[in-house]
């Protein structure tokens, strides 16, 4: 079997992941997990499919035929790192008043400190009694095996007070 990551990017309409599916399907591949969404104006995806190695090939072709309908999709084989048996997982949420530069300022502290960013959510959401505008990010991380989960914290809680915002970090239970 063959893992492959593919990006999907194209004008939204329905039944495009109706026929992404039958693609995976017809070439007897295994949809295995995935993220999607509308974003300014586009349909975006990401996921994780698995297919026999005789099939790969003949998926690709099949896959670049959506191109017809303005589908955008790359794919890239799929490599195991050793990030998910050595980081630990811990989930970073983080809530203030939307400015220019949050995402930039909290990626380089955890690329500072060597911490990979497995999931990354955001949005800019209405304030309930301000009436202003609230950004909001949920990240997944995993922590290198050196940096203690309290450390990293303890820098996220400088960076929030800098920003003005609230972070957290929390670890499995």
């Amino acid at each position: 079997m063959h893992s492959l990551v593919l990006t999907v990017i194209g004008p939204d309409r329905p039944g495009l992941v109706d026929s992404l599916a039958e693609i995976v399907a017809a070439h007897q591949g295994n949809w295995l997990e995935s993220r999607m969404a509308h974003l300014g104006g586009k349909f975006a995806g990401i996921l994780h499919v698995v297919v026999p190695e005789q099939q790969t090939e003949a998926l690709l072709a099949a896959l670049e035929t959506l191109g017809t309908h303005g589908l955008s999709v790359h794919a890239e084989r799929d490599t195991v790192t050793e990030i998910h048996q050595t980081f630990r997982p811990v989930t970073l949420e983080l809530l203030g008043n939307d400015r220019p530069g949050i995402v930039r300022e909290v990626s380089h502290a955890l690329a500072g400190r060597g911490v990979n960013v497995e999931e990354f959510r955001t949005e800019c959401i209405d304030a309930p009694m301000s009436g202003g505008t609230l950004f909001r990010a949920t990240a997944q991380l995993r922590l290198p095996p050196d940096l203690a989960a309290d450390d990293l914290r303890h820098q996220l809680e400088q960076l929030a007070h800098d920003l003005m915002v609230d972070i957290s970090l929390n670890e499995p239970d």
